[in-house]
């Protein structure tokens, strides 16, 4: 990621500031993790899919940079620090937004099976993925809460990314439709355990521990897994599909344990 982002001393300096402080504040850097072992599970190396593990963390940092600004969510707190927007002034934080969003493409366009790629990822980025996701998310805030509407938000606004980002390994790794698809059922399940277990977490955790506003969901009206089936038939759902992921994974080519120690990881972590 360093290596792809222009230095802070390039000129729009502020703006190559403002990218980078998002970038670099933190993370668990789940998608591209999933991007580069996704394409060991295929058969591939992770040296194989570095270009499009990059993409993926910059167009994800796009979307929470927007996610926080005073017109979405209104956030405060990203990983423990000042937003984008409280640092470096909304219009700031937008363009920041934007220029990393246009670098993840630039980047693939250079990728082996660039096509391919780039389709994976515009098709869970946009409308019809994390875009339409959030739009449904903020729409729907202070409406009773409907399971086919849950449903609906954390597989466009978090599962298809995730989904996308599995699925983008192995296409990398140059792997053929059975285990792209196998990956993509795996990415799909392990993302929806991701939303699920941020919905617990927001619902249980601390501003101290988890990085980030907590309540923030109930206070806003959110549709949330809890809000819907409250937070032990959440963590049941959580674990059902961990294990619909990893039971995805087998008779993959490469190795798989580490997809599978990512799955559980998600579902126990504390932030």
């Amino acid at each position: 990621m360093e290596r792809h982002l222009p230095p802070a001393t390039v000129r729009p300096s502020r703006l190559h500031e403002a990218m980078r402080y998002s970038i670099f504040c933190g993370g668990k850097r789940i998608r591209p993790i999933l991007c580069l072992a996704a394409a060991e599970a295929a058969g591939g190396s992770d040296g194989t899919a570095m270009l499009p593990a990059v993409a993926l963390e910059f167009l994800h940092t796009y979307t929470l940079i927007h996610d926080d600004l005073p017109a979405m969510d209104n956030d405060d707190l990203r990983r423990g620090k000042p937003t984008s927007h409280k640092v470096y002034g909304e219009a700031n934080a937008i363009l920041a937004g934007d220029s990393l969003l246009t670098l993840a493409f630039e980047l693939l366009a250079q990728a082996k099976e660039s096509g391919r790629l780039a389709l994976e990822l515009a098709a869970a980025a946009g409308s019809r993925g994390v875009v339409g996701g959030q739009f449904e998310d903020l729409v729907s805030e202070g409406l009773q809460p409907d399971a086919a509407q849950v449903q609906f938000i954390h597989i466009h606004k978090t599962a298809k990314l995730i989904q996308a980002a599995c699925r983008m390994g192995a296409i990398a790794a140059g792997a053929g439709g059975p285990a792209i698809d196998a990956l993509g059922r795996y990415g799909l399940n392990v993302g929806l355990a991701f939303q699920v277990a941020d919905d617990i977490l927001n619902a249980t955790s601390s501003p101290e521990a988890l990085g980030k506003a907590v309540g923030s969901d109930a206070a806003r009206g959110k549709m949330t897994y809890v809000a819907l089936y409250g937070i032990e038939r959440a963590r049941r759902e959580a674990d059902k599909l961990v294990a619909d992921a990893i039971a995805a994974l087998q008779g993959l080519p490469g190795p798989v344990e580490p997809l599978a120690a990512i799955a559980r990881f998600i579902v126990e972590r504390k932030s």
